[in-house]
């Protein structure tokens, strides 16, 4: 009687509950730190003696009461797992911060190179309501004008709405007629090939203001970055970078004294300001291609060891970019998820401005000049298709050493538990076999995932606290 007045997930959730496997389920989604979207695996794990072949440890799904065993899905984005997109963001936060203060095989005498936080936007296609706020934290207008000018298509060419930063407005193009669409859609879909142009750029403007050949630079400077891209309100990405300047052999040797801080300052500007990507494939008998290039909002701060009036601190910037390495550009107001069809794209629970976006991509793909560039898959990314975070080789430690760290260790405590000797000692073989048995929660089961989310994610914030006090 009591379960026909509870809503229909809350039934489910009890029902599910209620099951004989639920104990271990439970304890399986424990294990995938409250996982939205866990792998079902079916397999076995055999442990057997190296001599002998004797079978020391035998782990199969077969007699798991579930039936299979759970893992976590690892999706960076938070939009699609709260879960793995925190440790995705964790991990971001100690690869930035390993490469400004040291730790994770990075010397400490690595916070005394050069560096500045860098964020390079992307040009305007039009005007969009934006927040703006003064010095004193007021909102102010948004695009105040005079004597109410209007555009050819006779919309207003200003706007004096206060927009608070949740305004589902801003970011929307004052005049969908005259935002420039095709423009904004080609410049993400170039945006990463500019970020490559302007690093292979920069050492050439580098050894320009220091007077030096190139080939001498390389011999006694070596440029290590890492990036995060970050959408914004009106669905263009850009970027945030933390650009270092080493010696030869990476963090681990300072670069010469004469390389300053502000060289690097006027080396990055000066390469923003020259580098530059052709729009479309070149055709002889057509105009020549529009050249893409950044936006002139370029931002340059040099990072210190504490926070400064000119500069910002390490660890903000490692928070920074952490933050926004588990956002996609469902931010902008965008969908998660591929669109298959071209008809689709009128029924997207999405603003007018970014429906225009998606179709554009679509219209471009049928056009032989951007053949080449897969519009059509990136369409729910408006055109944008590269990797949300990247790093140099030399930067600092790997996002793959750090999640295999992690799994090492989790290993070794699982091998203690069970008594097994230590692989080191080579004494032992492990053979495994493991089979895809699909994905997703079931019926009931997303109600207790975030339970188990919520709780390790509040214990983890205490263990945070308890160790910043301790600290």
């Amino acid at each position: 009687m009591i379960l026909d007045h509870l809503s229909d997930e809350t039934r489910a959730a009890l029902e599910r509950a209620g099951m004989p496997d639920f104990a271990r389920w439970q304890r399986m989604v424990y294990a995938t730190g409250g996982c939205a979207q866990p792998i079902r695996l079916r397999g076995e794990r055999l442990t057997l003696d190296a001599a002998t072949g004797e079978v020391l440890d035998a782990y199969r799904t077969a007699d798991e009461p579930t039936g299979f065993l759970l893992t976590a899905c690892g999706n960076r984005r938070a939009s699609r797992c709260p879960a793995c997109s925190a440790v995705y963001r964790d991990d971001t936060y100690h690869l930035i911060i390993s490469g400004l203060q040291g730790g994770k095989g990075v010397p400490e005498e690595v916070n005394a190179h050069p560096r500045a936080f860098v964020t390079l936007t992307a040009p305007s296609f039009g005007p969009v309501h934006a927040h703006r706020s003064g010095k004193d934290g007021k909102t102010l207008p948004c695009r105040p004008r005079r004597n109410a000018p209007v555009c050819p298509h006779g919309r207003p060419e200003g706007c004096g709405a206060r927009h608070e930063q949740d305004d589902s407005r801003v970011g929307q193009a004052l005049c969908e007629s005259c935002y420039d669409y095709r423009g904004a859609v080609l410049w993400n879909a170039h945006a990463s090939e500019l970020w490559r142009r302007f690093t292979q750029a920069l050492p050439v403007v580098l050894a320009r203001l220091l007077g030096v050949r190139r080939t001498y630079l390389r011999q006694v400077l070596r440029l290590s970055y890492a990036k995060v891209a970050e959408y914004q309100a009106r669905g263009l990405v850009h970027f945030h970078a933390v650009i270092r300047l080493d010696g030869p052999d990476g963090p681990t040797s300072p670069p010469p004294s004469w390389v300053t801080l502000a060289v690097l300052n006027d080396a990055i500007r000066q390469a923003a300001a020259r580098v530059t990507v052709p729009a479309s494939i070149p055709s002889p008998d057509g105009p020549p291609p529009v050249l893409l290039r950044w936006g002139e909002q370029l931002d340059v701060r040099p990072i210190y060891i504490s926070a400064d009036l000119n500069g910002v601190s390490d660890q903000r910037v490692a928070s920074y970019v952490a933050k926004y390495a588990t956002k996609g550009a469902e931010s902008a107001g965008t969908v998660d998820r591929r669109i298959r069809d071209v008809n689709d794209i009128a029924g997207l629970a999405v603003t007018e401005h970014t429906r225009r976006m998606i179709f554009t991509c679509f219209a471009l793909s049928n056009l032989p000049q951007y053949r080449d560039i897969p519009l059509r898959q990136w369409a729910h990314m408006l055109g944008y298709r590269g990797h949300f975070s990247t790093k140099s080789r030399h930067y600092s430690v790997t996002l793959g050493r750090l999640r295999q760290t992690r799994a090492d260790y989790q290993a070794e405590q699982a091998r203690l538990r069970l008594g097994l000797p230590d692989p080191a000692e080579n004494t032992t073989v492990t053979l495994s076999e493991w089979h895809y048995a699909g994905s997703g929660l079931r019926r009931g089961e997303e109600f207790w995932a975030e339970h188990a989310r919520q709780r390790i994610a509040v214990a983890r914030q205490l263990a945070k606290e308890r160790k910043g006090h301790a600290c």
